[in-house]
């Protein structure tokens, strides 16, 4: 008799630009080895649908889809990004109160003088400037209803990925999808 693959986790990364939701995505992803899908709310707005980001864009549904798809197939899933909760809110919400199996949520806080210092580290440093950055940031931008961990902005990136991995109970990689190799 085989063990049955363990539930899914739904772990959702939210922060301003810049405070790492991206590189704890990817150490998840490294640490944990096959079975995470990574959406990133960049990839899926700004590369797959060239969209601004607003309230009622096509790529809230697009992300709603996608993270459901990836978890109805068997895969832990990471989703990531800003995502306002003036434009994202209600999405995320519907996501985590519909998924049956373990959902965590992580608010990470960097103050915007740290924001606009690791954006100076990144490709895309003389492409947008501390204005434009300033325009997108949003102090404590909380999901209602206490559901996110706030992480601070002196927890480390290894602290970090341990704490999402202990919390969300991904501390074991599990085996991979059907259908995968």
């Amino acid at each position: 008799m085989t063990t049955p693959p363990s539930p899914t986790r739904l772990v959702v990364l939210r922060g301003n630009s810049a405070s790492g939701k991206s590189s704890v995505a990817a150490g998840l992803r490294e640490r944990y080895g096959r079975g995470i899908a990574l959406v990133s709310q960049d990839v899926l707005r700004r590369e797959v649908l060239r969209e601004r980001d607003m309230p009622g864009g096509v790529n809230i549904g697009l992300i709603d889809l996608t993270v459901r798809h990836a978890l109805d197939h068997g895969f832990h899933t990471v989703l990531e990004g800003i995502l306002y909760v003036a434009h994202y809110g209600d999405m995320l919400t519907r996501l985590v109160a519909d998924y049956s199996g373990r959902s965590h949520c992580f608010y990470l806080d960097v103050p915007f003088e740290e924001t606009l210092a690791r954006h100076a580290t990144k490709p895309i440093a003389d492409e947008v400037g501390a204005a434009e950055l300033r325009s997108w940031y949003r102090p404590l931008d909380l999901l209602p209803g206490g559901v996110e961990t706030v992480v601070p902005a002196d927890s480390s990136l290894a602290a970090t990925i341990d704490q999402v991995m202990r919390v969300s109970g991904l501390g074991a990689p599990a085996e991979a999808p059907s259908g995968s190799s």
